[in-house]
């Protein structure tokens, strides 16, 4: 997928990702530039990397400057994904593996189904490519803004799959009758002048109702703050407390003083496990960022551990480099040479070529003179043997 005419993106679509045993899986290669690359992931240390597909059947010497950026999505909110952008730099055919994604998420993390590295127990990776050399050209702004493919790689079946779309559907609603909904106002008058008149009531009520007035706030007071807090039971201790409020002491010996005192709770109630509900909120925000300090921690050490590792692999590779050129040289200077035999011998070819072709306009009179000659040199050796014979005769009688 084009993300823009500089950047390529290659979605991997990894389908029952809890159930996987294999220590390393590879995606389906993909081709940037003429070259094959792949994703490769080692499930159990939650790592992604990119790498050549076939490094040993490249050409020596063999490598490409480009950034690259890897993302595990999280499919709920792309916002919450976990990005690697590498800075452009050198790929060499003999170096197996690039642009690593350590540790992309706790194991718990990454299966917390509060999170949404893995739906339906899929989990998506991609990889965004470049040969260009634009600062900051991909970035994690820019890998969470791009959408999804509408293709991604199952890496089972190595076909393309459509990703899920993530949505929500629309809660659906029981059938029921048509119902004439009363005007706000009106609502509002009626429980207004209703409060009103509960209020003045000479209501009073009996010891038993006052006594399971005090049983729910002894329930509630046998909660933890916090626990009363998220119970919701503040809605049953208002009537419970007008209940005691009301109840006429001379029919117990509940003095006064102890009424006022039971009537003072419930503001004291509301205040007390408002406090705690804010100590515990406070106690948890505690506790999420010392888990980010922890993984912020991690992560920076995991920075420093990797720069001294780029560090040497910059050094070797500026010595590969240097070597490189040097080998450069020194073919430029053979080919040179070569080029220069080439010449030479394609001008002597030709001009032996243009002998040639002469020769062959000339060969049928070449073959009679050798006719003519092959007769020539019987009839001389045949006089030449007469005269040989003819000399040995004369010597005999000699």
């Amino acid at each position: 997928m084009d993300v823009n005419e500089k950047i390529r993106k290659f979605t991997w679509k990894i389908e029952n990702f809890s159930s996987i045993e294999d220590k390393m899986l590879y995606s389906e290669d993909f081709i940037v530039d003429d070259n094959k690359w792949r994703l490769c992931m080692y499930p159990k240390e939650s790592t992604v990397e990119l790498c050549v597909a076939n490094p040993g059947t490249l050409p020596f010497p063999w490598f490409v400057y480009a950034q690259i950026g890897l993302a595990v999505i999280d499919q709920n909110d792309r916002r919450n994904s976990l990005t690697r952008v590498v800075t452009p730099r050198l790929f060499a055919a003999k170096v197996d593996g690039w642009g690593l994604l350590p540790s992309f998420a706790p194991f718990n993390e990454l299966h917390d189904p509060k999170r949404g590295y893995l739906v339906n127990d899929a989990c998506l990776v991609e990889a965004y490519f470049s040969t260009d050399w634009t600062k900051a050209l991909i970035s994690h702004e820019l890998i969470v803004k791009t959408t999804c493919d509408k293709a991604a790689i199952d890496y089972q079946k190595t076909t393309v799959t459509k990703p899920e779309e993530l949505t929500t559907p629309a809660p659906t609603l029981p059938s029921c009758r048509t119902v004439a909904i009363e005007p706000e106002e009106d609502i509002k008058t009626f429980f207004s002048s209703l409060e009103s008149e509960l209020s003045s009531s000479k209501t009073v009520f009996s010891r038993a109702e006052a006594k399971e007035a005090l049983a729910k706030l002894e329930e509630a007071l046998n909660m933890t703050p916090v626990n009363s807090y998220d119970s919701g039971k503040f809605s049953s201790l208002k009537q419970a407390f007008k209940m005691l409020d009301r109840l006429d002491c001379s029919s117990t010996t509940l003095t006064i003083v102890q009424k006022n005192v039971l009537l003072a709770m419930e503001e004291s109630l509301k205040e007390l496990a408002g406090r705690a509900a804010k100590a515990e909120q406070d106690r948890k925000h505690l506790t999420k960022k010392e888990s980010i300090k922890l993984t912020l921690t991690q992560n920076l050490d995991g920075n420093v551990i990797r720069y001294k590792e780029v560090e040497s692999e910059v050094k070797q590779i500026e010595q590969e480099l240097a070597a490189l050129h040097e080998q450069v040289e020194e073919a430029q200077k053979k080919r040179e040479n070569m080029l220069v035999e080439r010449e030479e011998i394609f001008r002597s070819s030709k001009k032996m070529k243009v002998e040639l072709d002469a020769l062959g306009k000339e060969w049928s009179e070449h073959e009679a003179k050798a006719k003519v000659a092959e007769e020539e040199a019987k009839t001389v050796e045949a006089k030449w043997g007469r005269m040989k014979r003819f000399v040995a005769s004369i010597k005999q009688k000699i």
